[in-house]
């Protein structure tokens, strides 16, 4: 286990939760399971965090995503640049109960949805099983692979 990895990387995690700017820079890449069995992945901005360890995002409980994680719990979030790759193995929950909603819940958010309290607000939470870290610093590499 590489700690200094792991620090990097909840670092960078840490960086892109709760993101208010513009563009695509405060983003994941979530891959599902589909109905067909297939991997399936989209962008979503990250909510909150707790490190490597776990991850939040909102999502409608029509949505596509919502209906993958109810048929599987099997998920990955990548987060990557250049400099970069952020892998991330585990398994994947709604979340619909109001207290937890809300301590999900950002500001940015209110541009989809009124409140934490919206019908049409799901919270999902990502729990991380295992992951694959890997930084590039100029000629340094740090990479770190292991299970939590």
């Amino acid at each position: 286990m590489n700690q200094e990895a792991i620090k990097k990387a909840a670092a960078v995690i840490a960086a892109k939760s709760n993101y208010v700017g513009g563009g695509m820079e405060g983003y994941a890449v979530l891959a599902l399971i589909d109905e067909d069995g297939y991997p399936s992945a989209s962008a979503l901005t990250i909510a909150k965090s707790d490190g490597i360890n776990w991850l939040s995002f909102a999502t409608s409980p029509d949505s596509n995503k919502a209906k993958r994680i109810a048929k599987s719990n099997k998920a990955s979030v990548c987060i990557a640049s250049a400099e970069y790759n952020i892998t991330l193995v585990g398994t994947i929950e709604i979340i619909t109960d109001s207290e937890t909603k809300k301590g999900m819940w950002f500001e940015p958010m209110s541009h989809m949805w009124s409140g934490y309290d919206d019908p049409n607000f799901f919270a999902i939470h990502f729990n991380t099983e295992r992951y694959n870290i890997f930084f590039v610093d100029g000629e340094n590499v740090i990479f770190a692979a292991d299970k939590l």
